[in-house]
């Protein structure tokens, strides 16, 4: 199988390199990530500067490996367009393994989430792996690739729905104090919106994000409580933002809708 990886921490993350080694010995795996991090950058695309693309030395068991100067979703977008050659398009897009967690509706903002759903856009079957955890070393993030390797595996040739993603949490401990795996829904959201007011030395004010936890009850259904639970979270989510059930209801809320009515 061809995999394209990504990321919107950086081609030097530690999460990518974690990733190449455990799908190399068995898949063909490209590499096309931002040259510095991305975080939060949702999904965002450069339209007015030039993307500029640097080929650079293929590490890890990587085929071959590129950094761009753009966003986690320029580098799918520009890799499946314009990089790869036929031979090498993808069969599955990976986006990951990030440093940190996208959980509830936090993936609105993540570059992470974003990438694998510029995957999904362009027709091919894309997941996104995050680690939730604030340890970043490089031993940290080989639990969560050997179960994406393995993950992968047990998928075989199922085909995820059309404008499908699925995004995976794993929680940062040891393998063995992993409780189990849980199909999850979105959640709310882990922090509050709650912003910090300094003083700089010049004396002049900003402000610093720092929200405060936010609780769910153990027993929901969701990525935030499945992670919390020691459990690795799977949700699947689509792109397709249309409220549909409501668009009726909306219509004979508004009447007549030929434009003589309303100009």
């Amino acid at each position: 199988m061809n995999i394209l990886i990504s990321n919107d921490d950086g081609i030097l993350a530690y999460g990518i390199r974690a990733l190449v080694e455990a799908l190399s010995p068995k898949h063909n795996v490209y590499v096309i990530a931002p040259d510095r991090e991305r975080s939060a950058a949702g999904h965002s695309i450069t339209i007015h500067t030039p993307l500029r693309v640097e080929e650079v030395e293929a590490e890890y068991g990587a085929k071959r490996c590129w950094m761009t100067t753009g966003t986690p979703g320029d580098c799918v977008k520009i890799g499946v367009n314009a990089i790869l050659s036929n031979e090498e398009l993808p069969d599955l897009v990976i986006s990951g393994i990030n440093h940190g967690p996208n959980l509830g509706r936090d993936i609105l903002y993540s570059g992470t989430v974003s990438c694998a759903i510029e995957g999904a856009l362009l027709g091919i079957q894309s997941i996104a792996v995050s680690l939730a955890s604030l340890h970043f070393d490089y031993e940290d993030f080989k639990p969560a690739a050997e179960f994406t390797a393995k993950f992968i595996e047990r998928l075989g040739d199922y085909k995820f729905p059309p404008k499908t993603v699925l995004n995976i949490n794993v929680p940062g401990l040891e393998k063995e104090d992993i409780s189990g795996i849980a199909i999850t829904e979105l959640g709310k959201r882990i922090f509050t919106d709650d912003y910090e007011k300094r003083i700089d030395p010049r004396g002049k004010v900003y402000y610093w994000m720092a929200g405060e936890l936010i609780h769910e009850p153990e027993n929901a259904n969701t990525d935030i409580a499945a992670v919390r639970n020691n459990k690795i979270s799977i949700t699947p989510i689509t792109y397709d933002m249309t409220r549909k059930g409501f668009m009726t209801e909306l219509e004979n809320q508004l009447g007549n809708l030929d434009a003589d009515n309303w100009f």
